[in-house]
């Protein structure tokens, strides 16, 4: 099994799988010395410390593998798509782990959308050329876990990781890696609807990460401010409305959503964990492509619109100050002689 993305969830997972006795193979790039030398650390909830043994390499030298966990953020996944095709044979399915609405939504989706692309997360085709959809098997990532230093990652909550493929069939193939997570220690249940994870998941990201990096507050501190709180409650207003007309019916509700997130505590969304280390921000996926869809489905997102728009800032300012986030001086006014 290969892991492309040796990040907090890349990391996660490639540490249990290799330590459960799962040929695992480390595809990295800044972690890359420290996995050959030292192997993967991962420090669980409960302060136990396990060390996943794999093979650490550059892509270009893997090999083909029979799955492949796509661990990389939304956002570097076209960076990457060209190059996978090392690690394919005819049979390799591709697990995709990325937040946001996934550029492969309409594919294989047979509903009046079929086959059309999500500009937000795939801008110019590039992975939708580079990655067959009959390979892709979707997952939902749930737990939260950082990155604390290179090669170790430190879990704050959650082992679920649900699996789906996208036409909602129950195949041996998902039926494997559902058993190879669980075998590691993960839940991984398999639902015949994915999409409808994406969304119970996204409903919250959406509002969540963005508000979180504007503001560098935790989960905790957004949403028990009452005006950040109500922003988020908008927000997945507008997207619950989108969903709906795309067929998707919640399976709970706002109130519990919330209330999911606020028990999770003081941790910093990943959006803001970029935010602080001066990385690219998941904004289209996350939030972009909700309005796309919005657009779709003619479908009023004033709030997410808003947000989004001061996401998007953010992201340009992050991209031209080289990541440093720094107040431009304004002259003194000139004094009159």
């Amino acid at each position: 099994m290969a892991v492309v993305g040796a990040g907090s969830i890349g990391g996660y997972l490639g540490a249990l799988l290799a330590a459960a006795g799962e040929r695992v193979t480390f595809i990295a790039r800044s972690n890359l010395e420290v996995i050959r030398r030292e192997g993967m650390k991962v420090i669980l909830e409960d302060g136990r410390e396990v060390i996943g043994r794999g093979t650490a390499c550059r892509i270009s030298e893997a090999g083909p593998h029979d799955v492949v966990l796509l661990a990389v953020k939304a956002h570097q996944v076209s960076a990457i798509a060209p190059d996978l095709h090392h690690l394919l044979h005819d049979r390799t399915s591709i697990v995709t782990m990325q937040n946001g609405i996934p550029w492969w939504y309409f594919q294989r989706h047979g509903g009046e959308h079929e086959g059309k692309p999500v500009r937000a997360a795939d801008p110019d085709g590039t992975i939708a050329r580079h990655i067959d959809p009959t390979r892709i098997v979707g997952s939902v990532v749930y737990p939260a876990a950082n990155l604390v230093a290179p090669g170790v990652v430190r879990v704050v909550e959650g082992k679920r990781f649900t699996l789906g493929e996208l036409d909602g069939k129950r195949t041996p193939r998902v039926e494997a890696i559902s058993a190879s997570l669980s075998k590691a220690g993960f839940k991984a249940p398999i639902t015949e609807d994915i999409r409808g994870e994406i969304w119970l998941k996204i409903w919250g990201n959406l509002s969540f990460n963005p508000i979180s990096a504007l503001t560098h507050a935790t989960l905790v501190d957004l949403l028990q401010f009452p005006l950040t709180r109500e922003l988020s409650i908008a927000m997945m207003r507008e997207a619950e409305a989108i969903a709906n007309r795309l067929g998707i019916t919640f399976r709970v509700g706002i109130e519990r959503r919330i209330a999911g997130a606020e028990r999770v505590g003081g941790h910093k969304t990943s959006m803001l964990q970029d935010v602080e280390q001066g990385k690219p921000i998941e904004s289209e996926a996350l939030v972009g492509a909700v309005v796309e869809l919005g657009r779709l489905t003619g479908t009023p997102t004033p709030h997410i619109d808003a947000v989004y728009a001061c996401a998007s800032l953010l992201a340009k300012t992050l991209a031209t100050q080289d990541g440093k986030i720094t107040a431009v001086p304004v002259p003194a006014p000139s004094r009159a002689p």
